[in-house]
């Protein structure tokens, strides 16, 4: 079957073959290659998807929505939260199926999906339910989606700190055949290691399309035979003292994670030189940065091998095997970090190499060059944790590494290019200023009016758009916080009173709570609460 005639359906019937599928759709395709691998285990499991929509993941559930047909045979189930640390405590659930006495499967395998704020949210039900483990035959996926340049959302992300201080170990996949294999290995790790496996997506990836190898037997899941786990297991169980669940997870299961990412390979080397000089390391979607940058200078393998330049690609940025990446490390004079926003890979190299032999230990920079970060005064970024990265950033991050040792006009060439771009670009120029505004027939245009004299606190949704529009509306709030503000305030603002907007899908997910404490708190406070049955700012 060609690619160009798969239609819809057989984007979800096929079990294996070449199909062009956008993210949502590889996403949706996951958990039935995950059954397929179980049936053909002889396990007789079923599979749970929840979460709550948002930018980048914001068309999961039409996708999930539209592979009904196959997924109720496969017994795998959609069910969307209600919120995100609601979905995350179902899914918390499906790992308890063996506690009950007479279970009809033999595991559940579960995924739960959020944008950034829904991981920020869900902390509480990550740090609980991943001290209590997973099932041996079930196991979770945490897909997060991060919008790192808040182009649709009110803060900018970054879940990797997050998941770490749960001790969720975190897969980066770089493009969506990615999106298959890492998601078919973190439930294999998840199963292993008695941890919930996150794996962070951007929308660059996210909201793309490409053409993928839709087969469960593309890469074979190794199970360690060098990690020795303890006698009693790492699963979920009960009754599970706290101190014991703390244990498990601190010398254990997060060490099986490492070992099943060394047993499978899922940090590699990519270029190597005979003469290694300059490494880079980077992951997911910075490690695009890194190839399109290496393209747009002409580097290739064959000219890395000649430079000195090595570059290593790592799938699992948290916890960071050691073995692989000082091997990658041993004989460079220095290594080149390329992450986005704050440090995760980076702080943990610096650990892993601190204590190394003087004789073979690197330099090691990133965010900062090698003065360090602390002793410098602001905005002296190698590589900024602010937005996000480009190829042309990271280009001369790397153009600027090399030339300590190594000259070209081809590196030369490109950031003249980049240069005479950037002064293009700064030249005075009549600029239209565009206010956001709303759709025309939105309800919204009359009900963030206020009356004169009146002001409105604004929150997360369309409506938060009021505060860019001359209509006296103040300030922002995280989803579920709208009008809460004013608790804090209303006692000293010399203000008597203030209106709130709120939309019925931030009611629904968590608003009511805030009109339970302005209530509770007695505060002067009109909330107006739009009723049109959308979820709309965040992928409705």
């Amino acid at each position: 079957m060609s690619i160009a005639s798969v239609s819809l359906d057989d984007k979800y019937r096929l079990e294996r073959g070449t199909v062009f599928l956008t993210g949502m759709q590889a996403l949706a395709r996951l958990p039935m290659l995950q059954h397929e691998l179980d049936r053909r285990a002889g396990l007789h499991t079923a599979g749970y998807v929840s979460g709550y929509r948002g930018s980048p993941l914001g068309g999961l559930d039409f996708a999930l929505h539209a592979a009904a047909p196959f997924l109720k045979p496969r017994d795998i189930s959609f069910q969307p939260g209600l919120n995100e640390d609601i979905a995350a405590t179902a899914v918390w659930g499906t790992q308890q199926l063996h506690l009950f006495p007479q279970p009809k499967y033999d595991g559940i395998f579960s995924m739960w999906y959020g944008k950034g704020p829904g991981v920020d949210r869900s902390g509480d039900v990550f740090r609980h339910a991943n001290h209590a483990g997973t099932s041996k035959h079930g196991g979770v996926l945490l897909i997060a989606g991060d919008d790192p340049s808040a182009r649709s959302s009110a803060v900018a992300h970054q879940s990797e700190h997050i998941f770490s201080a749960c001790g969720i170990p975190v897969l980066a996949p770089a493009n969506l055949q990615e999106y298959l294999d890492y998601g078919l290995h973190g439930w294999a790790m998840s199963r292993y290691s008695g941890c919930w496996v996150a794996m962070k997506l951007t929308s660059d990836t996210a909201e793309s399309s490409a053409v993928v190898t839709v087969d469960p037997d593309r890469h074979e899941r190794i199970i360690p035979t060098d990690f020795q786990l303890p006698a009693d297991g790492v699963h979920l169980r009960w009754p599970d003292p706290q101190l014991a669940q703390e244990l498990r997870l601190q010398q254990y299961k997060v060490y099986a994670a490492i070992a099943y990412a060394r047993a499978n390979n899922l940090n590699r080397l990519i270029y190597d030189s005979p003469r290694p000089r300059l490494g880079i390391i980077a992951c997911g979607k910075a490690y695009m940065d890194v190839r399109q940058a290496l393209d747009d200078m002409h580097i290739d393998a064959a000219h890395a091998a000649e430079i000195g330049l090595r570059l290593f690609k790592v799938g699992m940025p948290w916890p960071l095997e050691a073995e692989s990446v000082r091997r990658f490390a041993e004989g460079l004079e220095e290594i080149l970090v390329v992450e986005e926003k704050r440090q995760i890979i980076e702080y943990q190299l610096k650990e892993m190499l601190y204590n190394w032999r003087e004789d073979v230990r690197p330099r090691v920079v990133g965010k900062y060059d090698e003065t360090g970060e602390w002793p410098l005064p602001e905005n002296r970024w190698l590589l900024p944790p602010t937005a996000e990265l480009t190829p042309a950033i990271v280009a001369r991050a790397i153009a600027a590494r090399i030339g300590r040792f190594h000259t070209s006009p081809r590196i030369a060439d490109h950031i003249a290019f980049l240069d005479a771009r950037a002064q293009a670009q700064a030249r005075p120029r009549v600029t239209l200023a565009r206010t956001p505004w709303f759709c025309p027939g939105c309800p919204h245009n009359q009900s963030t009016k206020v009356p004169e004299g009146s002001c409105a606190l604004g929150g997360v949704g369309c409506h938060l758009m009021a505060v860019m529009m001359g209509r006296n509306t103040l300030t922002i709030s995280h989803m579920g916080g709208e009008g809460a503000a004013w608790l804090g305030v209303a006692g000293h603002s010399g203000t008597r009173h203030v209106f709130a907007n709120m939309g019925d899908g931030t009611y629904f997910h968590s608003g009511l709570l805030a009109i339970r404490a302005a209530v509770a708190a007695g505060v002067n406070i009109t909330y107006k609460l739009l009723f049109n049955d959308a979820v709309a700012m965040t992928g409705g």
